[in-house]
């Protein structure tokens, strides 16, 4: 009976053992299977795995280690498959990254290069764009529409007045008026092409003008083009796409400031004997002067087209002979500088004009063109009434 309880534990053992040698035999099955179809690649490993050789002798790229062969484990072969399936997952099998049983932390992730889009998606991205972007406009029923005019604080700020906010404080100084009217509130909006709108009184120029001061020199003709090939007025402005005009003349060897607009009635007026808009001139003349050669002058002088009066005169500097005096007057006929002082018996050696109204020459240099200020521009125009 020992014998036999023997045999039956042996029995069992003997059980025990088979059933373990047959579990390591489904064991060892199932790693093969993993060997099999380590060499066979899933769909997401065929679909990123470019290059990569497969069966049971070749090299997982990823991975580093032999898919097949007996030393390749389970464990090896499903890291090296987990490893592909997360990279397929994330974009792709990440280049040049180190991995296998060397690799720190299994295969390196965020250098590794995502795979193109196709050529028909990138079409669809960029037909949204477009389809974004060029939306046609809108157009709203009038009863929605804009109000007519512009707001007068744009107007100023484009005529030169200030920043729109620096215009806005103006209005609340109560320093604006159109046509006649102080404007006390915001958002006010005018027409510029038809109201008048004064800062301070003056007349802010709302279009589009221009109006430059040139300190002509000697030699140049006050013409904006010259058939003979001289140097003209109009050398000065080439690069100016609107037309410009001078304003009044000056002969060939006068120097001293004229003035260039596009502003045809504040440039008719300026010249127009009615207005009286007086010019200053300085001119070198030799001595001695007699006491009542400004009275001479104021009284009017005698010429061939009738007589010519000076508003005023006065002397400026004296260096023993040299004189250099100073003649204001209104009118604006030819050479009437010159054949005054040369009628009174003092011919002119140089003449400058230094003023133009209350446009002053100051210290511009002789050939330079400047832009006028809209101050300038305002006292012109209250000059001639506009």
């Amino acid at each position: 009976m020992r014998s036999s309880g023997r045999n039956n534990d042996n029995g069992r053992g003997n059980h025990r053992g088979a059933g373990g040698g047959t579990s390591q035999p489904k064991a060892g099955g199932k790693r093969d299977d993993k060997q099999q179809r380590a060499g066979r690649p899933r769909p997401e490993e065929r679909r990123y795995d470019v290059g990569g050789t497969g069966g049971p002798g070749g090299k997982d790229e990823r991975g580093g280690a032999k898919s097949g062969g007996p030393k390749s484990g389970g464990a090896k072969s499903t890291g090296s498959r987990g490893a592909a399936a997360r990279g397929g997952a994330k974009g792709g099998p990440r280049t040049g990254a180190k991995s296998g049983p060397g690799a720190k932390g299994g295969p390196q992730r965020g250098r590794g290069q995502a795979p193109a889009r196709p050529r028909e998606y990138d079409a669809q991205v960029e037909e949204r764009n477009r389809a974004r972007h060029n939306k046609p406009q809108i157009k709203t029923p009038k009863t929605f529409g804009d109000e007519e005019g512009e707001r007068l604080q744009k107007v100023l700020a484009r005529a030169g007045m200030g920043s729109r906010r620096a215009c806005e404080e103006l209005i609340d100084q109560a320093r604006v008026e159109v046509n006649g009217q102080i404007v006390m509130e915001q958002g006010v909006r005018v027409d510029p092409e038809k109201d008048e709108i004064k800062v301070d009184g003056l007349t802010v120029a709302t279009q589009s003008y221009l109006f430059f001061a040139l300190n002509k020199p000697a030699g140049v003709v006050s013409t904006m083009e010259d058939p003979d090939g001289r140097q003209c007025l109009g050398d000065y402005v080439t690069n100016r796409e609107t037309r410009l005009f001078h304003v009044g003349r000056l002969d060939t060897e006068t120097e001293g400031i004229i003035l260039l607009t596009n502003h045809g009635e504040l440039a008719h007026r300026l010249t127009h004997p009615r207005y009286g808009v007086k010019k200053t001139y300085l001119a070198a003349i030799q001595g001695p002067l007699p006491r009542d050669l400004g009275k001479q002058l104021k009284d009017g002088i005698q010429l061939e087209d009738g007589y010519a009066r000076a508003d005023h005169f006065r002397v400026v500097e004296n260096t023993g002979k040299n004189y250099l005096v100073e003649v204001t007057l209104h009118e604006g006929r030819k050479h009437i500088v010159r054949r005054m002082l040369s009628e009174a018996g003092f011919p002119v050696d140089k003449l400058v004009r230094t003023s133009f109204g209350p446009i002053a020459l100051g210290d511009q240099k002789s050939g330079w063109l400047r832009r006028m200020t809209n101050t300038e521009v305002g006292m012109l125009m209250r000059e001639v009434e506009l």
